[in-house]
C-alpha cells in the first residue's frame, strides 16, 4: 500500500513538474489544454467500474450465505432421520437435541446474524447431541452417518455466519461513495449553459440510478437485515416438519425446549 501510494504522489510530482519547465515548449506547439471533460468520461468508466465489482461481490457473499442456510437445514433434517437408527437408549435424546437446534438457530441466531454475529444458544444443543453420540458409541450402525451429518452442519452453520458480515469494508464504500459525489459534481460542471433542461434531466436520472445501486449494494452485502435479506424460511420449514415427526413418536410436550430453543428447567 505504502508503495502504491509513494508511486503516485512521485508521478503527480514529476508530471507538475515537468508541466512547469516544458511550459514554454507547450504553449510553443499550441498543445491543447486539459478541461473538466476531459476527466469526465474516465471518471465515469473508474466509478462505473468499481460500483460493477463490489455489487458483483456483494452478490456473492448473499448468495453464499443462502446457500449455506438451505444446505444446514437440508443436514439438519437429515440428522433427525439418521437419528431413528440409533439405539434407543440414545434415540429420543438425539432427536430432540436436533429440533431444539433449529429452534435456537430460527429464535436466537438468526436475529444475532443481523448484527454480524452467530448466538450461543445452538451450540448447547450441538454439545448435548455429541454427548449422546459419546454414549451410543462407534459401534453403532448410524454412529458413522451422525458425525459426518453433524461435521457437514457445522460447516454450513459456520459459513453462514461468516458471510453474515458486511462484504465490503466501509471504507471501500466510502470511497465509491465519494467517488460518485465527485462524478455528479464534475458532470454537473459541464452542463451547458442553454437549454440544460434535457441535460439536467438526464443528470437528474443518472444520479438516481448511480444512488439506488449503491444503496442496493449497501443492503445486499447485509444477508440477514434490510430490505434484501435473508428469511429463515427453510429451516423453520424443517423445523415444523420435524418437530410434528418428533411429536408422532414421543408425544406431546416431550421436547426438551420451548419453541424458542430454550432448555426447558
Amino acid at each position: 500500500m505504502v508503495i502504491t501510494i509513494v508511486v503516485a504522489i512521485l508521478a503527480l510530482v514529476l508530471g507538475v513538474v515537468g508541466h512547469w519547465v516544458l511550459r514554454s515548449r507547450i504553449e510553443a506547439t499550441e498543445t491543447p489544454s486539459l478541461t473538466v471533460r476531459d476527466f469526465v468520461l474516465p471518471l465515469q468508466t473508474l466509478t462505473v467500474f468499481v460500483l460493477a465489482f463490489v455489487l458483483v461481490t456483494a452478490s456473492t457473499s448473499n448468495g453464499k450465505a443462502d446457500e449455506a442456510a438451505r444446505n444446514e437445514a437440508g443436514v439438519v433434517d437429515h440428522m433427525f432421520e439418521v437419528a431413528d437408527y440409533a439405539p434407543a437408549a440414545q434415540r429420543r435424546r438425539l432427536q430432540g437435541d436436533v429440533v431444539c437446534y433449529a429452534r435456537a438457530v430460527r429464535a436466537y441466531e438468526w436475529p444475532a446474524m443481523a448484527d454480524g454475529h452467530g448466538a450461543s444458544e445452538p451450540s448447547r444443543w450441538t454439545t448435548d447431541f455429541r454427548a449422546g453420540l459419546k454414549q451410543m458409541g462407534s459401534d453403532a450402525p448410524a454412529f458413522g452417518m451422525l458425525v459426518a451429518a453433524d461435521k457437514e452442519r457445522s460447516a454450513a452453520r459456520q459459513t453462514r455466519i461468516a458471510e453474515s458480515t458486511p462484504a465490503i469494508p466501509n471504507a471501500v464504500y466510502w470511497l465509491m461513495l465519494a467517488a460518485l459525489a465527485f462524478l455528479i459534481v464534475t458532470l454537473a460542471l459541464c452542463l451547458p449553459r442553454q437549454n440544460t433542461a434535457l441535460v439536467t434531466g438526464g443528470l437528474v436520472v443518472l444520479t438516481a440510478l448511480l444512488t439506488t445501486v449503491l444503496l442496493v449494494i449497501r443492503d445486499v452485502e447485509r444477508p440477514f437485515t434490510g430490505a434484501i435479506h435473508i428469511a429463515p424460511t427453510a429451516i423453520s420449514t424443517v423445523e415444523s416438519d420435524i418437530t410434528e415427526d418428533y411429536t408422532a413418536a414421543y408425544g406431546t410436550g416431550r421436547l426438551p425446549c420451548t419453541d424458542d430453543g430454550t432448555r426447558k428447567a
